[in-house]
């Protein structure tokens, strides 16, 4: 309990210097306050938006609800779908032989290569984004799950098989309870990866959301606005990725403290 203290201290400790350096480096003028709003401006611009449409036409909550909710339902299908694909291919050679050389093809291609293709089947709506974000969170899914289970010691499954356990059971029991740690990395990566991607699928094509705000924002120069869009963005950026760590040490033994 102390050592949580004392962490939780000092993470407002540093947050408060970095604001307190933030302000007075732009208050001196060391960088224009044009290019770097002070952060009692940003405040001030954060309560503005919360109500005001201008000016890429919706409050702050429309765009944080937008993104919001492309970026949970492709990282949610892309956690469902490659995780189990992931397993599957370190499992079962077969498997593996089969889906190895389609996925060898599609992991290189960076998440954002993929947007002007989505846009050309499904427009500008969500689906064009979600798909995208599937894609940024189903490769690390994979590449993690698959790592994970790889790794299982042959001891442990030596052991399991000796005392009589099926294949099934190994796999259940033993297999995919050692990999869990590297399949929660695999889906913070995804979190960070969906997260990244959406905001660049918003940049080039959407009519609402974090990403279009900040696009908008940028073309009429209201560089308070840009920054925002950015803050806000980090802000659900490390709340999700709580969740996940708050996740993993309910689910998984021997997990993050």
């Amino acid at each position: 309990m102390k050592d949580k203290t004392k962490y939780i201290l000092i993470s407002i400790a540093s947050l408060l210097t970095f604001i307190f350096l933030w302000q007075l480096i732009s208050t001196a003028g060391i960088i224009s306050a044009r290019k770097l709003p002070t952060p009692v401006k940003l405040f001030d611009t954060f309560v503005y938006k919360l109500f005001n449409k201008n000016p890429d036409g919706n409050v702050l909550g429309i765009h944080i609800w937008t993104s919001l909710k492309e970026a949970l339902i492709g990282f949610g299908f892309g956690i469902v779908i490659g995780v189990p694909l992931g397993i599957g291919m370190a499992w079962f050679d077969k498997f593996d032989k089969f889906f190895r050389p389609l996925f060898d093809l599609i992991k290189p291609i960076p998440p954002v290569g993929w947007v002007p293709i989505m846009i050309t089947f499904f427009g500008i709506g969500i689906m064009s984004k979600v798909s995208v974000i599937f894609i940024a969170s189903f490769i690390p899914a994979v590449i993690n799950s698959y790592s994970g289970i790889k790794q299982t010691k042959d001891v442990h499954k030596w052991v399991a098989s000796t005392f009589g356990a099926s294949n099934r059971q190994v796999l259940f029991s033993v297999a995919i309870p050692s990999a869990a740690p590297m399949i929660f990395t695999g889906a913070r990566v995804a979190l960070n990866g969906s997260w990244v991607s959406l905001v660049a699928a918003e940049l080039l094509a959407s009519t609402r959301g974090l990403g279009y705000m900040i696009q908008t924002a940028r073309l009429v120069g209201r560089i308070d606005v840009v920054f925002v869009g950015v803050l806000v963005i980090g802000v659900f950026g490390a709340i999700m990725m709580e969740g996940l760590t708050f996740l993993e040490k309910k689910l998984v033994k021997g997990g993050r403290k």
